[in-house]
């Protein structure tokens, strides 16, 4: 059986990829799933940066608006749609074009990682998360580090759901999570992949990413967020915890001034695009661009086009 050819967008928050994803779809008759562990939320768009109907210019998005924001949604989850969609976009003629910052989301299509087949054991999760209440959440990442190292060195220490779910998987099979990515050689054989890196000079991506908190701030940030507390998604949930959401639950419970919130938001971001980069860093057969040296999103998705279209069409 042939495999199927895919194309995957990866990169760092604000870099570009929405604009360059849906140039590169028109070009080769693609259509775009995302690798997005936040867009997958219904009602949550602004803070997301969700692309409009009028963004993605006609071009079919999968995964987008998935689940509620009280509703659970993991990796496995992820990567059972995304296979789903491929086969359903690949049935059509068209070319699979995945693109998005999470990096699970992204490993879990490149490598064949048992680790989303694992199950759950959703008493011992809840066991772990009232200890955590009880012994804060450095007690929780040092009981990680104890069992799994490399994956306790990637996740943050403030990273309390998936920290969680690495233990999980470590009670449920025995083994570390970690395992599954010492092995990168072993791709996943269903798909011929071509992987493509955006990145631009730091200091422009920062100013990028500051730039876009006060456009999220000025196209109603704080106002989709009181609409999604008043409808009675606590700051507890998974989704609220997500970039641009709790941090402006912060302001509108009066615990910080809007000025605070927007400073944190643009700090935590900025964070945020490091760590991503150090997880793509990782990815081996990635084909760097730096953005800058295009002119503009056409010109870029051009030659992107012309790189890819050969690999595509072989």
């Amino acid at each position: 059986m042939d495999k199927i050819p895919i194309v995957i967008i990866l990169g760092p928050t604000a870099v570009g990829k929405t604009e360059i994803s849906i140039e590169i779809a028109r070009q080769l008759d693609g259509e775009i799933i995302s690798a997005d562990s936040m867009q997958i939320y219904k009602y949550m768009d602004i803070g997301t940066a969700k692309p409009s109907i009028e963004e993605r210019q006609g071009i079919p998005h999968y995964l987008l608006d998935v689940v509620y924001p009280d509703e659970n949604f993991n990796v496995s989850l992820y990567k059972n749609l995304a296979q789903k969609a491929i086969g359903e976009i690949y049935s059509k003629g068209k070319v699979p074009v995945v693109v998005g910052g999470t990096g699970l989301y992204i490993n879990s299509l490149i490598f064949p990682l048992d680790f989303t087949e694992a199950g759950e054991d959703r008493q011992y999760r809840e066991s772990l998360l009232k200890q955590m209440e009880e012994k804060g959440k450095e007690w929780l990442y040092n009981k990680l580090k104890a069992v799994d190292q490399q994956t306790a060195n990637r996740l943050h220490p403030n990273d309390v759901r998936r920290i969680i779910r690495a233990l999980e998987v470590y009670h449920i099979t025995g083994e570390p999570m970690s395992k599954n990515y010492r092995n990168k050689d072993q791709n996943n054989d269903r798909y011929s992949i071509s992987l493509i890196g955006l990145t631009m000079e730091r200091q422009k991506l920062y100013e990028r990413i500051n730039k876009r908190v006060d456009i999220m701030l000025e196209k109603g940030l704080v106002e989709e967020v009181r609409w999604l507390l008043e409808k009675g998604y606590n700051r507890d949930l998974n989704s609220m915890q997500g970039l641009g959401y709790k941090e402006i639950v912060e302001f509108l419970i009066g615990r910080r001034t809007l000025m605070e919130s927007a400073y944190t938001l643009k700090r935590d971001t900025r964070r945020f695009a490091k760590r991503q980069y150090t997880w793509f860093r990782r990815l081996t057969h990635v084909n760097w661009i730096d953005v800058d040296r295009y002119s503009d999103k056409n010109e870029l998705a051009m030659y992107l086009n012309s790189l890819l279209g050969k690999k595509i069409k072989s």
